[in-house]
């Protein structure tokens, strides 16, 4: 079971060294990999790992590329990274959660739990929330 959603210790600590970088132009790809219900990746989780990752039709191993919107809000003192919605399709499989990470190193950088298994017969998309302080998928405060 996909324990909780939250931003990785590994990110928050590669934050402070200098190692992420969200800007357009960055020389950092990011990805979005699908794991199954019996995964166990959660905050302390370091890397990209095949291990209870997905798999079926119109999925590929190691994910989608994520394209990233960053921002500021300096009245509630935020900056904020979300990401333009990611379709795989046609897909066929079932999902529970999700690991983004940054593909160049495969450092972790959050975990997103589904809340339970989700089917896809047909296509299958993760829309991100909006780009905003108090929504953006991650933040900073």
């Amino acid at each position: 079971m996909i324990l909780g959603q939250a931003q990785t210790t590994t990110f928050k600590l590669n934050l402070l060294k200098g190692l992420e970088n969200f800007y357009t132009g960055s020389p950092y790809t990011y990805k979005i990999a699908l794991y199954n219900a019996v995964s166990t990746i959660n905050s302390e989780t370091t890397e990209y790992t095949t291990q209870d990752e997905i798999t079926g039709t119109g999925y590929t191993a190691g994910g989608e590329v994520l394209y990233p919107t960053i921002g500021s809000d300096p009245s509630n003192n935020t900056a904020y990274i979300t990401f333009t919605n990611v379709t795989w399709s046609p897909a066929n499989f079932t999902t529970a959660g999700a690991l983004i990470y940054n593909s160049t190193t495969n450092a972790s950088v959050a975990v997103l739990s589904f809340g339970g298994e989700k089917t896809a017969s047909a296509s299958f998309t993760i829309e991100f929330p909006a780009a905003t302080s108090t929504t953006a998928v991650l933040r900073i405060y």
